[in-house]
C-alpha cells in the first residue's frame, strides 16, 4: 500500500516561461527515472495510484500535465494567463517532452533516464526518436536510455472517413485551437466500473481536443507507422505495450510498428482482453503492468546498490 500524499508537486516554468503542474513520485537513492507522458485530454493525476509504486523499487517517477491539458491548462489560480485547454501541438509537446527531460537530468546528474508514455503519449515518445527535424535537438535525443509506449495512438482502432480529416485538418489552419468534440467513450477507457465513474466526474478531463492538436496526434502517430518507424536508432532499447481488447488505439498498429522498427533491443507484451488504459485494468492487469514496466527498466540498468549508489531525491521548491 501506499501512503495518502505520496508525491512531491511543484509548478516549474517550461522553456517559455509557461507554468506547468508537475509531480514527482520520488525514491530515496533512485537507480533509475522515469520522465511520464500522459495521453490525450487526461492528467497525472489519473496515474497516482500506479507511480506511487515505482519508488518502492528504487525508481523517481517525474510527470507532467501537458501543455493544453489537466492543471496546467485549467488550474486558474497557478496556470499561464496564456494557457488554454487544448491550446496545443506536437511541436510544443516534443520540446516540452526534451525540456523536462533536460530539467530531470539536472536534478538527478548520473542518474539514468526513461521516456514512458500512454496513448497519445505514447505515440509522442516514439515520434521524439523518429522525426527528421527538431524538435526535440540532437542534444535532447541523448537526454533517455530507453522508451517505453503503453497502448500508443498510431492509428485509431475505428479511423474517421476520410473526408472528416481532410476537413479538420483545413480548419486547423484557420483555427488552431477551436475546440470540437472528441470523447473516445468511458466505456472504452477500462472495464474498471469504479474508474469510469470517476473519470465522468473528473473536472479535468473535458471530452473535446483542438482541431490542430488532433489533427497533429493523428497525422504524426500515421506517419510513425507509415515511414518515420525507420529513423528508430538501432540502438536505444523499446519496449512497446497494449491490449488486444483496445478499441480506442489499435493494438494491430502497435504489433506493426514493433515489426518494422530496427531497434536491436526491443520488446513487445499483449495484454489478451485488456482494454486502453491497461493502467486502470482489473484481473490483475493493471499490477502485471506495473510489474513489466519496473522489471524492465530495471533490466537495462547497470547493477548497483540502492543503498550505497543514486543521487538523493530533491528537495520541493514549491
Amino acid at each position: 500500500m501506499v501512503s495518502a500524499v505520496d508525491f512531491i508537486e511543484q509548478w516549474l516554468p517550461g522553456y517559455d516561461g509557461t507554468q506547468f503542474y508537475t509531480r514527482t513520485y520520488a525514491a530515496t537513492f533512485p537507480k533509475a527515472i522515469v520522465l511520464f507522458v500522459h495521453g490525450f485530454a487526461e492528467h497525472i493525476g489519473r496515474y497516482q495510484h500506479s507511480h506511487a509504486r515505482y519508488p518502492a523499487r528504487h525508481i523517481t517517477v517525474f510527470a507532467f500535465d501537458l501543455r493544453g491539458y489537466g492543471r496546467t491548462a485549467l488550474d486558474t489560480e497557478h496556470k499561464s494567463k496564456d494557457s488554454a485547454y487544448g491550446k496545443t501541438n506536437w511541436d510544443w509537446q516534443l520540446r516540452d517532452i526534451e525540456f523536462f527531460g533536460q530539467y530531470v537530468a539536472k536534478q538527478y546528474p548520473g542518474t539514468p533516464l526513461y521516456l514512458m508514455g500512454h496513448s497519445a503519449g505514447g505515440a509522442a515518445v516514439l515520434a521524439y526518436y523518429t522525426r527528421d527535424k527538431a524538435p526535440p535537438s540532437t542534444e535532447g535525443k541523448g537526454l533517455f536510455k530507453a522508451v517505453i509506449a503503453s497502448s500508443p495512438c498510431l492509428v485509431l482502432t475505428h479511423p474517421k472517413p476520410k473526408i472528416i480529416r481532410w476537413t479538420g485538418a483545413k480548419l486547423a489552419l484557420i483555427r488552431p485551437y477551436q475546440l470540437i468534440p472528441a470523447d473516445v467513450g468511458v466505456e472504452n477507457i477500462t472495464r474498471n466500473q469504479a474508474v469510469r465513474d470517476e473519470y465522468l466526474k473528473d473536472p479535468l478531463i473535458r471530452r473535446t481536443g483542438s482541431l490542430k492538436g488532433l489533427d497533429d496526434m493523428l497525422t504524426g502517430g500515421e506517419k510513425l507507422l507509415s515511414g518515420d518507424y525507420a529513423r528508430w536508432p538501432k540502438d536505444l532499447p523499446l519496449f512497446i505495450i497494449h491490449g488486444t481488447a483496445d478499441e480506442v488505439t489499435s493494438c494491430e498498429a502497435s504489433r506493426e510498428f514493433y515489426e518494422k522498427v530496427s531497434a536491436e533491443d526491443k520488446k513487445i507484451s499483449i495484454y489478451e482482453g485488456g482494454f486502453h488504459e491497461l493502467v486502470h485494468e482489473p484481473d490483475g492487469m493493471s499490477d502485471r503492468l506495473v510489474n513489466e514496466c519496473v522489471a524492465w527498466v530495471e533490466a537495462h540498468c547497470p547493477p548497483k546498490s540502492p543503498s550505497a549508489t543514486g543521487t538523493p531525491a530533491p528537495e520541493a521548491k514549491l
